[in-house]
C-alpha cells in the first residue's frame, strides 16, 4: 500500500492525532540574528515528509526540501522512485545557518528521527528507495562521521546499518510532496500513527 493510501485510510479515525516525533529542543545558538550565511545537507531517512517536517522544526534550519539523491536517473519523478531501479532514495535537502547550527548538530538529530537498525527502510515504507543515509560533502564529512561513531556506540556496531556516503546531486520532488506535513496535518498525522513511529523511536534510543 502506497504512503498516500495510508495517509488517505487513517484520515477518519485519527482527525484528532498529532504528528509522531517528539517536539524539537532549541539548539544552541537558536536566538542568534540570521548572520546571512547559507550551507546544505542532504539525509535520506526514510519517508521524505517526516525528515522534512523534524528539520523544518528546527532553529537556524532556512528551508528543507523534500527530494531524491543516490541514484543513476535523471530529474526521477516520485513514481518512477518508488517502482525502484532509479537507485534513488528518499532524501531531505536541509538549508540552514551555520551561526546559528552547525552540520554537527543536524547529523546528531537526524539519527534520534530515525532507526538506523533497519537496513530495508523506515517503519512501514520498506523497499529500496526507503534505506537511510547521510550525504556529506569533502568539508562534512569528518563531522558526519564523528557524529556517526557517537551515535553506533550507543546503538551497538553490529546493529547500526546507517552508512555515511559521499555527496551526490539532489533532486527536488515534485510540488504536491514539500511541506507535507505542514499542509496536510491530519493525513500527515494519520499516517505517522499508523506507521508506528514514535513507539519504534523510543524503543530504539529510549525516551
Amino acid at each position: 500500500m502506497s504512503r498516500r493510501a495510508i495517509a488517505s485510510l487513517v484520515i477518519l479515525v485519527l482527525a484528532a492525532c498529532s504528528p509522531g516525533e517528539p517536539a524539537e529542543s532549541a539548539a544552541p545558538g537558536a536566538q542568534a540574528r540570521d548572520s546571512g550565511r547559507r550551507e546544505v545537507a542532504v539525509f535520506a531517512g526514510g519517508c521524505f515528509w517526516s525528515v522534512e517536517a523534524n528539520f523544518e522544526r528546527m532553529p537556524g534550519v532556512v528551508a528543507a526540501v523534500s527530494g531524491f539523491a543516490g541514484g543513476r536517473t535523471a530529474n526521477p519523478t516520485y513514481d518512477q522512485v518508488v517502482r525502484g531501479g532509479t537507485g534513488h532514495l528518499e532524501s531531505v535537502q536541509v538549508t540552514f545557518d551555520p551561526a546559528r547550527i552547525s552540520y554537527r548538530q543536524l547529523v546528531d538529530r537526524f539519527w534520534r528521527t530515525i532507526d538506523p537498525t533497519d537496513p530495508d527502510g523506515q517503519f512501514c515504507d520498506q523497499g529500496a528507495p526507503y534505506a537511510t543515509a547521510v550525504f556529506a560533502s569533502p568539508g562534512q564529512k569528518s563531522a558526519a562521521e564523528a557524529s556517526r561513531r557517537a551515535a553506533v556506540a550507543r546503538i551497538g556496531a553490529d546493529r547500526f546499518v546507517t552508512p555515511v556516503r559521499d555527496a551526490v546531486r539532489f533532486w527536488p520532488a515534485e510540488a504536491y510532496h514539500q511541506d507535507f506535513a505542514r499542509l496536510n496535518p491530519v493525513r500527515y498525522a494519520g499516517y505517522s500513527r499508523f506507521c508506528g513511529r514514535t513507539a519504534r523511536l523510543r524503543a530504539v534510543w529510549g525516551s
